[in-house]
């Protein structure tokens, strides 16, 4: 049950974690929302230290928000997960109920899917992948939804190619392999979905073509990456990471509240200022 004089609790874990754009925006959220005694923080977490610090919890907590490297490790300490987290094997939120129940979800698929909406994108016929780790795994997911075509990964080694193919076999989706040094051709799909970490994709700034898809990258820092920069210049629509988390954090705060909708203009807002200032 939740504590008695109202105060609840939520925190984002992960490490590292200081940098996390969560409690900014979570606690943009509570603003709007009035729930003055709400609060929101950070803890630098491990594998590791995960069960020591779940189990030390007490019945103000809310839930929390979950980052790498925990996604996967959070798992066996949940009585019970969603749909759409056990198709990627990733949990990023968790939401504790008012029966002591620990559920988890994965807010970022739908989250990937809201701003591609909010962008004009509700179909592909095609699409491609630039990486093959956590994210595109989700990004996959999402794919699953909106993309009636295939999907093209552009991978570093065959072991990366082996996973992501059996996560289109899992999601449905016709996965196709390409090696990183065919990337280029990446940037001619109707979507292209970067899912690398930051400098990974700027050699391929020079290869955007002269009438480009829609490009989402991952990535909110920096921002914009070289390859976002040269889309937008060649009037290409690009969505990056800052659309995604606050997409994702939305869906966090309604679940972890019960209030609905979350305020994405504010939250969204509270994002572009805390970046700004960095």
């Amino acid at each position: 049950m939740a504590s008695t004089d109202g105060r609840r609790r939520a925190a984002v874990l992960g490490s590292p974690i200081a940098h996390s754009l969560s409690p900014v925006l979570h606690r943009a959220a509570y603003a709007e929302l009035g729930l003055d005694h709400w609060s929101y923080d950070r803890f630098e977490v491990d594998e590791a230290g995960l069960p020591g610090f779940i189990q030390g919890l007490d019945s103000t907590w809310a839930g929390l928000s979950l980052t790498m490297p925990l996604k996967r490790a959070i798992i066996p300490l949940l009585d019970s997960i969603s749909e759409t987290a056990s198709s990627v094997e990733a949990v990023n939120t968790v939401v504790f109920t008012d029966d002591g129940r620990r559920t988890g979800d994965n807010t970022d698929i739908p989250g990937m899917i809201a701003a591609l909406r909010e962008r004009g994108v509700e179909k592909t016929e095609s699409a491609a992948v630039l990486g093959a780790g956590a994210t595109a795994s989700s990004a996959l997911a999402a794919l699953s939804e909106i993309c009636t075509g295939p999907v093209t990964a552009y991978v570093r080694s065959r072991e990366r190619g082996q996973e992501m193919r059996g996560w289109g076999e899992r999601l449905g989706v016709d996965v196709r392999i390409s090696d990183w040094a065919e990337a280029e051709q990446a940037l001619h799909a109707p979507l292209v979905i970067a899912t690398t970490p930051a400098g990974a994709t700027d050699a391929l700034a020079d290869a955007v073509p002269d009438r480009p898809g829609t490009l989402f990258d991952v990535l909110y820092e920096p921002w914009p990456t070289g390859l976002a920069a040269a889309w937008a210049a060649r009037n290409g629509a690009v969505v990056g990471g800052l659309d995604l988390l606050v997409h994702q954090a939305v869906l966090q705060v309604e679940q972890m509240t019960g209030h609905s909708p979350a305020p994405l203009a504010a939250m969204r807002q509270a994002g572009e200022e805390a970046l700004a200032a960095r």
